[in-house]
């Protein structure tokens, strides 16, 4: 039996495995025996050297089976943990039947833990539960915490796989608890980190990316790849599928390196899953073909199965289908269900059932037993939409509504705990195909404005109040100064240096840990809307598919309008784009008549067909897709005709609800422009009374505080729309950028807000409209004022006095803009919001 003093070096390689194996070593150089040498092999192990931790076991077993029965089984209760990380599972299994018989007490409570590690890895899931859970009372009553922790940790993950979250996430915590009330850092963060891979799979991804954080720097060796593994499938939840990648890349190239073959296995089999997740179905498959290779060279047969199920789903996202896929699919559900995995058996129906529907075959008997309020969200949005499809398939379009309508509930759901924009609009494309099928099935304009409006509101929080972060702050502040010194780096759409592309991944990093400070996502229905338009029509663009649509509301009435092929629009959008691009250097006659005709041609697509419902009534446009970049000014319909631009209807309902303030006039000139003095003089006549920020004064977060509660705001300068990073959109200022990152610092954002800058009126991410205009809506602003298109600096001064002059006689900002004449140089600029 094992002694106090032996018990405490034991504990020591789970507390401090760098102090304990140095005293291993200096015991074996003293001639120290089968003790010292199982602990420099539990050491050895949690610092990430496995092989040589096993090459102390091994001697210890030839030292132990000359000497003693039970101190050989001591060694065979160590060799189950090592050789599971190893890959060889059916021998870490066979070490612990010759253990159990001989050990007692809390040693045969350790080997339970152990062995209920081994199971898991191996696939047998309720074994591994039913090990755990008979030597957890004996435990709890004991005096072991290190064995106490590791029973835990192991019998909350098996509860996770088996899709008990409730349980798993009382056993992890409970292992967290055991922990740190006995100093075991290095056991507490491996415990956490399985507690975020749970929480995470219950989809609060801001929490478990907060546990992930607090876990990694305690942890080592394997410890911290399996914490990296669980992140990238985090991440693969959260639709960051490329983020994940490289997550993976790190992670399994440094398992491999120190022979933790197992996790290497897992680490490919999330790979494939990332690559899927990604639209990279051939790379999926050859991801998870190594998994099932690696597992079963490991004998783990039940985690084979999850590699069929990652090919299976490949299979199909290559655009198989055929009958054999239906049969393997449904053959490949029952292995699963069979071997526990009942969210993978589930995605395995869900397969069977879209492709029994695409041959024509019924598929309500696939579908009868798929958890549709259980499992990752991702899944149960993907059963909504199996559901949805075969009622559809039976002509019962009624409850197709319905099964669309309760998996965006799902996704609302899903999106309601996260704060980061970005995670936002990937939680609402979870359910882009499931919404497009909704869209489809609508049978009137209320109710595809009804989808659409809900659609959009999933990803378009309607106010963002998280808690303000001292260490993301810091990271904006240290990010400013670096591109401030670094200018060139991101000039004109150059790449960031390194140094910055690290700090801008610290500040996403902290801003997806935030708890959401958004309220419910809130869509719009078209009687509301209709009682605020007044004598102004709603002009909502949807595409379903390859096809654009519009739903109008004029006169309390809504209409359907079918406009033709999407592609089309995106053709002339981009010729728009470009004359106006290259009028802003340069004033060309053929490059003006060239923006005229895609100018004309547009107007015909999008806004002719409307004419007849809408006349000549100021608009609120809320465009979809690559619409949202369009310059609307460039249409001939619309010149002189007040109109605003709005990510959706609901979005501006909500900004018609800021009422005007008293509050101040901030007045900024951000620094390298000729004629922005003259543009803020001309302001300041306006507004005597103005806080006025230029030369030194302009300083990023000096402007952002004074922007705080404000009436009226008005900034000059260079702007930057940072295409795919929208959230480090810029303005740049004295001391380097104010970045989109940092508007949410703010407590009460301005009411107006002139950005009188190329480019910061762009938005990311299609209708989730990431980018600085989009945000300060999200935030609460009424009404942006802002380009969409590079601006010619000597055109602003009079452009913009000329709308502030209208605006300060009393026009809305939507009335001013349409009353001040356009030049190609000033053609960007859209109201935004409530207009």
């Amino acid at each position: 039996m094992t002694g106090p003093d032996e018990r405490a070096l034991l504990r020591l390689a789970a507390m401090n495995p760098a102090t304990a194996l140095a005293r291993a070593r200096d015991l074996l150089e003293a001639g120290g025996g089968i003790l010292a040498l199982r602990v420099a092999a539990l050491a050895a192990k949690e610092l990430g050297r496995l092989d040589e931790g096993l090459s102390y076991l091994h001697r210890a077993l030839e030292s132990a089976r000359e000497s003693d029965g039970y101190a050989t089984a001591q060694v065979r209760m160590n060799l189950v943990g090592l050789l599971t990380a190893q890959g060889d599972v059916t021998g870490a299994l066979t070490h612990a039947r010759e253990a159990e018989p001989v050990l007692r007490g809390a040693d045969a409570d350790r080997l339970a833990a152990n062995k209920a590690c081994a199971l898991a890895r191996a696939g047998r899931l309720d074994e591994a539960h039913e090990v755990a859970a008979e030597a957890l009372p004996r435990l709890r009553e004991g005096h072991d915490p290190a064995a106490l922790n590791g029973l835990l940790t192991n019998l909350g993950l098996a509860r996770a796989f088996l899709g008990d979250y409730d349980g798993a996430e009382k056993a992890l915590a409970e292992a967290v608890a055991v922990g740190e009330a006995a100093g075991m850092h290095h056991q507490t963060a491996m415990s956490k980190g399985n507690l975020a891979f749970t929480v995470s799979r219950r989809g609060d991804v801001p929490r478990a990316l907060r546990l992930f954080a607090e876990a990694e720097p305690g942890l080592s060796g394997e410890r911290w790849a399996q914490c990296r593994f669980d992140q990238a499938e985090t991440l693969i939840m959260a639709g960051l599928p490329g983020e994940a990648r490289l997550v993976l890349t790190s992670a399994l190239d440094a398992a491999t390196a120190n022979g933790y073959r197992c996790d290497v296995a897992d680490g490919y089999l999330l790979l494939a899953h990332a690559e899927l997740a990604d639209g990279n179905a051939e790379q999926a498959t050859e991801a998870a073909e190594q998994a099932r290779t690696a597992f079963a060279e490991q004998q783990r047969t039940g985690w084979m199965l999850l590699a069929e199920h990652v090919l299976l789903k490949a299979r199909w996202a290559s655009g198989e289908r055929h009958a054999i896929l239906l049969r393997s699919a449904m053959a490949t559900a029952e292995r699963l269900a069979n071997g526990g995995w009942v969210d993978a058996a589930d995605e395995a129906r869900i397969v069977a059932a879209r492709v029994a529907l695409s041959l024509g075959r019924p598929a309500g008997h696939l579908l009868t037993c798929v958890g549709r309020s259980r499992g990752p969200a991702p899944a149960q949005i993907a059963a909504w939409h199996a559901v949805a499809l075969e009622r559809s398939a039976r002509n019962d379009d009624r409850g197709a509504v319905a099964a669309v309508r309760a998996g965006l509930e799902v996704t609302e759901d899903h999106a309601e705990v996260l704060d980061a924009l970005d995670l936002r609009a990937r939680a609402a494309g979870l359910a882009a195909e499931l919404a497009e099928l909704g869209l489809r099935l609508a049978g009137s304009a209320r109710e595809l404005l009804a989808v659409e409006e809900r659609r959009r509101a999933i990803a378009r929080p309607v106010r963002v109040r998280p808690p303000k972060d001292p260490e993301r702050a810091a990271a904006l502040t240290e990010l400013r100064s670096l591109s401030a010194g670094h200018t060139a780096d991101t000039a004109c759409g150059g790449a960031p240096s390194v140094l910055s592309a690290d700090l801008e991944a610290r500040i996403r990093a902290q801003t997806r840990r935030r708890p959401s400070g958004a309220l419910p996502p809130r869509s719009a229905a078209a009687t509301e809307i209709a009682a605020v338009l007044g004598d102004r029509a709603l002009v909502e663009l949807i595409a379903i598919g390859t096809e654009l649509h519009a739903v109008t509301i004029a006169g309390g009435r809504p209409h359907r309008h079918h406009l033709g092929a999407s592609d089309e629009a995106v053709r002339e959008i981009g010729l728009i784009r470009f004359a106006v691009r290259r009028l802003a250097d340069e004033v060309d006659p053929q490059t003006l008549s060239a923006l005229q005709g895609a100018a004309d041609r547009l107007d015909r697509l999008l806004l002719a067909p409307l004419r007849p419902v809408v006349g000549d009534r100021g608009l609120v446009i809320a465009p979809t897709g690559a619409l949202h970049g369009l310059p609307w000014a460039a249409l001939p319909s619309l010149t002189g005709r007040p109109f605003t631009i709005v990510p959706s209807a609901g979005a501006w309902l909500h900004a018609g609800t800021r009422t005007g303030s008293d509050g101040h006039t901030v007045l900024v000139a951000g620094p390298d422009l000729q004629h922005t003095e003259r543009e803020i003089a001309s302001l300041r006549r306006l507004h005597p009374d103005a806080v006025v920020l230029d030369g030194d004064d302009a300083r990023a977060e000096r402007v952002r505080d004074a922007l705080d509660g404000a009436a009226l705001a008005h900034i000059a300068a260079h702007g930057e729309f940072r295409e795919g990073n929208a959230l480090f959109s810029r303005l740049r200022l004295a001391d380097g950028p104010l970045m989109v990152h940092d508007l949410d610092e703010l407590t009460v954002p301005p009411h107006l807000i002139v950005l009188s800058a190329c480019d910061v009126g762009r938005a990311d991410e299609g209708d989730a409209v990431l980018g600085m205009a989009g945000v300060l809506l999200a935030l609460g602003t009424a009404t942006v004022i802002a380009s969409v298109t590079p601006v010619r600096d000597e055109a602003t001064p009079a452009f913009m006095t000329a709308f502030h002059t209208a605006v300060a006689a009393g026009l809305p900002p939507s009335q001013a803009l349409a009353a001040v004449p356009r030049t190609s140089a000033t053609t960007g600029f859209l109201a935004m919001g409530a207009g």
